[in-house]
């Protein structure tokens, strides 16, 4: 009988079962030229741009639920004792605890296996299958897409709505003091405009207990459990279509990076009203945040300064430029459609792309009033020339090297006929940017998710790995003992559950101490990696990212397992998410 003809149950049966499924799994993957994870392991195979990979959840998982069961199938008789009702309650808890150890070991095997398959940051990721060769036209945002900002800026915005909070809407002075706090929020977080809370929802829309902060301090638990009876937010509390708050909505979503200034500035207004037993009412404060916020923008104030300053404020530029230059020099036509005024963005783009940026773009729309410009038929374009001067005539064609102010979607597709899946657009803000794109008018679309990189970073870790690896064994461990249901067991179980919970706090303090990971919420993902998923269909770090492939590639989204399907395929990564060597491009043209 060879290995593969073995079946799942008859491996548990005996002292050796465990073995003896990992020697069949790398049978399997020796016949067909698959990387081994269990046991010896083949060396990796240089410059291929994708493998089978078998799934870090599933495997680790895997081992906590084999070992429980192995142990209830070796065929001595004194661990079969130990599976009767019958056995002492000492015995029970030292055969239980046998198995964590085994488990443990077992897991921790694991761990540089793992760790050597670590992932690429430069890695694009896919939520559904796409061929760069079907794309024709490539679209784009300015700010956080084309152009990326230094934290001086988030400072910036801060301290000059913080400052008309205080001078035009008449705060207390002593606001001044509240400095703006790096890595203190992530977006994608809920704010309850009416209880003045900030929080992190998951795609459940249940509340992350330990998330949920009112000014800089975390409310407990039981407080939130009280006031939301439960963590579940109901659909009609959620926010609307676009992340707001309006038409009943007691919840605003901050979804943009821009809005990272904002929550600090909520939770630092809402600390000191509360420090000095200041009686106020959370939704005119909230109100008045957002207003000081939208001035800093509408009235220009952040676009002179950072026109004035604009090395401290941009980077990334050569990236951008070799990535607009590779499309241009493949022959792809380009534009831009973006919120920003034309003079910041051309001031911007001299310094990222040059003085001939334009030559590079087909069509540039500026002040385009995005979430509205895809939705609204109203508005028709209006040319603008490089002095900000206002032409009144009738817009019957959108020309090269001219610039467009406002307008809309569905003018922009008569005049250009660009439709469907032949066009690609990037941006950054997952509702203002791309929802609509995908949904109404079938382009295909990109998110830019700068955290991506740093999050990738951090899970890299060996302690990362360690946790995670463990966090899952672990879990898997407790699924299948709960059945035991003597006290002594369950005493076991229950020291199980509260190491799982410490765990779980620390893999959320990893990647941020007050409000974890942007894309999950402990185990299940976020409300943001819910909407990416559904509203884009790559994401990346970066446009760099685009560099590291040609422009016939095809993304394909991992078949990950559903919940009711087996986790012992091998599975399939993203192109370059193993940390493995590129293939020059250069190579293939």
């Amino acid at each position: 009988m060879t290995p593969l003809s073995l079946s799942f149950s008859s491996l548990l049966k005996n002292k050796d079962s465990l073995q003896k499924f990992f020697n069949c799994y790398n049978a399997f993957q020796a016949q067909h030229d698959l990387p081994r994870y269990f046991g010896n392991r083949t060396p990796w195979k240089k410059g291929r741009l994708w493998e089978r990979n078998f799934s870090t959840v599933s495997r680790s998982r895997f081992v906590g639920q084999v070992l429980a069961e192995q142990a209830c199938t070796k065929n001595y008789a004194k661990e079969a004792t130990m599976c009767t009702t019958t056995a002492s309650g000492q015995d029970m808890t030292n055969w239980l605890w046998s198995i964590y150890n085994e488990t443990k070991k077992q897991t921790e095997a694991l761990i540089p296996v793992i760790s050597k398959n670590s992932v690429n940051p430069d890695t694009i990721f896919a939520n559904n299958e796409m061929s760069l060769g079907d794309i024709e036209i490539y679209g784009f945002d300015y700010d956080y897409t084309l152009a990326f900002y230094s934290r001086h800026l988030h400072t910036l915005i801060f301290n000059i709505a913080r400052d008309i909070l205080i001078q035009e809407h008449r705060y207390p002075e002593g606001l001044r003091e509240y400095e703006y706090i790096p890595n203190f929020v992530v977006r994608g977080l809920h704010y309850d405009v009416q209880k003045a809370l900030l929080m992190k929802i998951d795609a459940f829309h249940y509340i992350q207990l330990g998330t949920v902060y009112r000014g800089l301090h975390p409310v407990p638990d039981k407080e939130v459990i009280a006031m939301y009876d439960g963590c579940h937010v109901p659909l009609e509390n959620m926010s609307d279509f676009y992340g707001k708050s309006s038409h009943g909505h007691t919840m605003k979503q901050f979804m943009d990076i821009f809005s990272l200034p904002e929550m600090n500035l909520l939770c630092s207004v809402n600390d000191y009203f509360m420090k000095h037993n200041i009686d106020y009412e959370p939704v005119h404060l909230y109100k008045d945040v957002k207003e000081a916020i939208g001035d800093v923008h509408v009235k220009g104030i952040m676009y002179r300064a950072v026109e004035a300053d604009i090395e401290n404020y941009i980077s990334y530029g050569q990236q951008t430029h070799a990535v607009l230059k590779k499309l241009y020099e493949d022959g792809k036509k380009m534009f831009l459609i973006t919120n920003s005024p034309f003079d910041f963005v051309d001031r911007g783009m001299n310094y990222i792309v040059g003085k001939d940026w334009r030559d590079l773009f087909d069509i540039v729309i500026v002040q385009a009033d995005k979430p509205g410009f895809f939705n609204d038929r109203r508005k028709p374009f209006r040319r603008v020339t490089d002095k900000g001067v206002l032409h009144w005539d009738r817009i019957h064609k959108l020309e090269k090297g001219k610039i467009y102010k406002q307008g809309n979607l569905y003018e922009f597709l008569r005049l250009t006929g660009w439709r469907g899946s032949k066009v690609l657009y990037f941006g950054d803000h997952i509702y203002s940017d791309l929802a609509d794109l995908t949904l109404k008018h079938g382009w295909r679309t990109g998110a830019i998710i700068p955290e991506l990189r740093k999050e990738i970073k951090i899970m890299n870790t060996e302690e990362c790995v360690h946790l995670m690896t463990w966090l899952q064994g672990l879990t898997g461990l407790i699924e299948h003992m709960q059945v035991h249901r003597d006290p002594a067991s369950q005493a076991v179980v229950q020291e199980w559950i509260e190491e799982r919970e410490a765990m779980r706090s620390q893999t959320k303090d990893i990647f941020n101490g007050q409000f974890g990971s942007l894309f999950r919420t402990y185990h299940n993902p976020t409300y943001f990696s819910r909407r990416l998923s559904r509203f884009a269909d790559i994401y990346m770090a970066s446009l760099s990212c685009l560099l590291n492939y040609d422009f016939h590639h095809t993304f394909f989204p991992r078949r990950t397992p559903l919940q009711h399907e087996s986790p012992f395929w091998p599975e399939q990564t993203s192109a370059g998410a193993l940390k493995m060597p590129f293939i020059p491009l250069h190579n293939h043209n």
